[in-house]
């Protein structure tokens, strides 16, 4: 049994959240339907601290699965066919052992929705939503295509992510490897040296000895520390949504980096939406959908009221606009939408201008923080080299008179 986590609508009209073990989607669906619930969305609770959990597909996969299975769908072979083709056909481990799985519950009965959907670590809820509406609409092939370019826009800027982030751990490696070197090995042979001498070592390299003496005693406890302090605020950030939502609330205001996550955030989200509601999703059920895949807890707050407030009766436009965390670029491109009837081509816009500021804002924080943190090193290395000389050219000077 799996136990979902669900968001489905009441009789009355209003929406009902939840938990309810089942031992997949369908059931869950069939259970709600008996409680006079009609299911949303639903996504399985994730435990990601439990040994054996389920592993994710690599994003690059995961395009070429797109890609592949549209070229099937397209040449007219039954999907089944298609799947054991692609199976067959050279692709990784985890990906075949996925698409082994795919093919067997259509065997026995399932939609490809509901086969994927059994796989949530590897097709999020905006995968396995837009699926289940292309294959209602018979637009299955063009869903996938869709749904590759999208695939393809995470990874040109996850890759450029990590281009961005390699200097700074390079260049913080090698510095901190210096600075460990120079503590363990060279500050111990420095103290001898001048208590040899009779001399008293300048305050930096006294400093330095302290900090030495400090990580030689007390490392194993240090570390630990660290770790277990690590490991406490994850299992906290679990177990308390809010603190979850006040991390996440305080992780869009930092410095530089909280306008990138916003945007990012903001992106994911109408691109999502735009795609959803181009392929024939009602709104309600899109901004569902949507809220499992933005990753920041007070959007997703910001998202269950917009969704209430458009049950309640309000219009798109409306809604967002009583909820701050949406900035006004978002509510005027919404209302624009509604007025012209083209909601969709205004969340694309909208997708466009934060896909591209994302970009520009992230090669404007790599030229600020390369050489920010280029000086911030030089400065620790060179007060660590200050110490360990400083010394060494005071006791010359002072044979020299």
């Amino acid at each position: 049994m799996t136990v979902f986590r669900y968001r489905a609508v009441a009789a009355d009209g209003r929406m009902r959240r939840g938990r309810l073990a089942a031992a997949s989607a369908a059931e869950l669906e069939l259970r709600l339907g008996r409680m006079q619930l009609d299911l949303v969305a639903a996504a399985p609770v994730r435990t990601r601290w439990l040994p054996g959990r389920a592993r994710s597909l690599p994003r690059r996969e995961l395009i070429h699965f797109c890609g592949q299975l549209e070229q099937v769908l397209r040449a007219g072979l039954p999907i089944v066919d298609g799947l054991r083709a692609l199976r067959d056909g050279g692709a990784p481990p985890r990906l075949r052992e996925l698409l082994a799985g795919i093919a067997a519950a259509i065997e026995g009965g399932q939609s490809l929705s509901g086969a994927l959907a059994a796989h949530p670590a590897a097709f999020d809820s905006v995968f396995v939503g837009l699926v289940r509406t292309g294959e209602t609409a018979g637009r299955l092939p063009e869903i996938l295509a869709r749904l590759a370019e999208a695939l393809k826009w995470r990874d040109e800027l996850a890759a450029q992510a990590r281009r961005i982030a390699a200097y700074p751990l390079l260049v913080g490696g090698a510095v901190l490897a210096a600075a460990v070197f120079l503590m363990t090995h060279v500050a111990p042979q420095l103290r001898a040296f001048t208590a040899g001498m009779g001399q008293t070592p300048p305050p930096s390299a006294q400093a330095l000895f302290l900090v030495a003496d400090g990580l030689a005693a007390h490392w194993p406890a240090l570390l630990a520390a660290v770790a277990a302090a690590g490991a406490a605020a994850r299992l906290w950030l679990r177990v308390d949504p809010a603190a979850t939502r006040t991390v996440d609330r305080l992780k869009l205001r930092l410095p530089l980096v909280g306008d990138i996550l916003a945007k990012l955030a903001l992106a994911r989200f109408a691109g999502g939406l735009a795609l959803l509601y181009a392929a024939g999703v009602p709104i309600v059920e899109a901004l569902a959908t949507v809220r499992e895949t933005v990753g920041n807890r007070a959007i997703e707050d910001g998202l269950d009221r917009v969704e209430q407030a458009i049950a309640d009766g309000r219009c798109l436009s409306q809604a967002f606009a009583g909820e701050d965390v949406f900035p006004p670029l978002v509510i005027r491109m919404l209302r624009v939408g509604e007025d012209t009837g083209g909601l969709d081509r205004a969340l694309t816009g909208v997708c466009y201008f934060y896909e591209r500021d994302v970009r520009e804002a992230v090669e404007r924080a790599q030229a600020l923080a390369e050489p920010a943190l280029t000086l911030f090193l030089g400065l620790l290395l060179g007060w660590i080299m200050l110490a360990v000389l400083g010394p060494v050219y005071d006791l010359v000077g002072g044979i020299g008179a």
